[in-house]
């Protein structure tokens, strides 16, 4: 069980966040209490090897989900590029190929917006490096429901806008380097010292 009610982790990162996401999904434990979604901008043409990527450093199943995936503890749902990921209360992941959101589909905006509006005061949101303000709204709504919202120290993002976009909105709970986010995660949601 979640320390604090925590239900859902979300993760939005763009430019050198791959990097950045394995850092943090690296320390989760096989036991991770809840599941984590995570949004990278990529080309709409790439292939879905991110998820491979990842699930090569991390303890956690990582997968691209497919459209109605249902939502499983302790798995880390990678959005597939060319498809808004989003959560809906029924528990499943459903893939969009809506408008893109600053030129990025997937969105992190609009994953967020769909794990505030399920999980509410239980959604952890993290917005990582990126070159754009995607992500920023998103945190905010999270915030506003309740939730908990994160941004990376901008000094140690590889691009500063995205969480700097973040901070500016006045609704970050925590400002941390990738260090302290992945210690916050151990500590706050899955209860490890």
């Amino acid at each position: 069980m979640a320390l604090r009610g925590t239900r859902a982790v979300a993760i939005g990162a763009s430019w050198g966040g791959v990097e950045a996401s394995i850092k943090i999904i690296s320390r989760l434990p096989v036991d991770f209490p809840v599941p984590v979604f995570l949004a990278q901008h990529q080309r709409y043409e790439s292939e879905s090897r991110l998820a491979r990527v990842l699930a090569s450093r991390s303890h956690c199943p990582v997968l691209a989900p497919e459209d109605k995936e249902p939502v499983r503890e302790g798995h880390i749902y990678v959005a597939p590029p060319g498809y808004h990921m989003l959560v809906d209360r029924s528990g499943l992941i459903s893939l969009s190929c809506h408008w893109p959101v600053f030129y990025s589909r997937p969105s992190i905006d609009e994953l967020f917006f769909s794990v505030g509006h399920v999980y509410g005061g239980g959604a952890l949101a993290i917005l990582l490096t990126g070159a754009n303000e995607d992500g920023a709204a998103g945190l905010r709504y999270i915030h506003q429901r309740g939730g908990v919202t994160v941004a990376q120290d901008p000094s140690t993002a590889e691009a500063s806008m995205m969480p700097q976009a973040g901070i500016d909105t006045g609704c970050v709970d925590h400002i941390m380097s990738l260090q302290e986010i992945g210690d916050f995660l151990l500590r706050y949601v899955a209860g490890r010292g």
